[in-house]
């Protein structure tokens, strides 16, 4: 006697499945313990908080000027790009496009992101209303009078590069190094220091920062690429600094 078919999966649990379920258990499946990735997990640890450091000594946000801004971000870039470059190829002797930067097979997750980014959408715009975002947001300060541009889309441009080189430092560089040796959790171990980047903005967006850390680094694991991750990051800053400028009336206004 013919067995009932199983019922269809609704949309939510296909993805939870798809980008979740099956995302841990092939990261678990690979993950080995090893003296090879105990070496492998130390150098990356390591170069984290040798990146890590300097640019917090080194590379400090100063809200106002684009001189400051830039400089931030020349050191910011720097610091996420050049070590972990270094390890993997001095060290690990790996490609550099195997930790998050894969292109081909990309396409077909854009959906995904598009979908996050449609619910990320509405929670901006609720939290421009509040103080402490208007206050936070843009980095870059507008003097009343002056024009927009070009400072502003010089910062853009530097800012959004910055976010490029976050992507590949958290979600490719510690989760695609990590995971040999830890698998899964390996995206919990980048979540920490990634959260703590945004203790010097407001309370919920260092909270949000949590959720979007495990989101994007779940995401960067089961494509192996951190281009989406990037392209929604920069569309969520963008966003924000839009939201900030239409309530202080240089783009039409709330």
């Amino acid at each position: 006697m013919d067995q009932p078919a199983a019922p269809a999966l609704t949309l939510p649990a296909r993805l939870w499945r798809e980008y979740v379920t099956d995302v841990r258990r092939d990261a678990n499946a690979r993950a080995e313990v090893s003296v090879a990735n105990d070496r492998r997990a130390v150098a990356v640890l390591l170069a984290v908080a040798v990146s890590l450091t300097i640019s917090e000594f080194y590379g400090s946000r100063e809200h106002g000027s684009i001189g400051g801004l830039a400089r931030w971000a020349a050191v910011t870039i720097a610091c996420y790009v050049i070590p972990p470059v270094l390890v993997i190829k001095l060290l690990l002797r790996e490609r550099v496009r195997d930790f998050g930067l894969r292109v081909d097979g990309i396409g077909p997750h854009a959906r995904v992101y598009l979908l996050l980014f449609s619910l990320s959408f509405p929670a901006v715009v609720i939290a421009s209303f509040s103080e402490g975002f208007q206050h936070k947001y843009p980095f870059l300060e507008i003097v009343p009078g002056n024009p927009l541009g070009p400072d502003l889309f010089v910062w853009w441009a530097l800012y959004w590069l910055q976010f490029v080189a976050l992507e590949f430092f958290f979600r490719g560089f510690i989760v695609h190094g990590l995971a040999p040796r830890l698998g899964w959790v390996s995206i919990f171990v980048m979540v920490v220091p990634y959260n703590m980047l945004h203790y010097d903005k407001p309370m919920l967006e260092a909270l949000a920062a949590i959720v979007g850390g495990v989101v994007l680094g779940t995401l960067s694991l089961k494509t192996r690429s951190i281009w989406w991750g990037a392209a929604l990051h920069i569309a969520i800053a963008a966003t924000m600094d839009i939201c900030a400028l239409l309530h202080a009336g240089r783009i039409l206004s709330f």
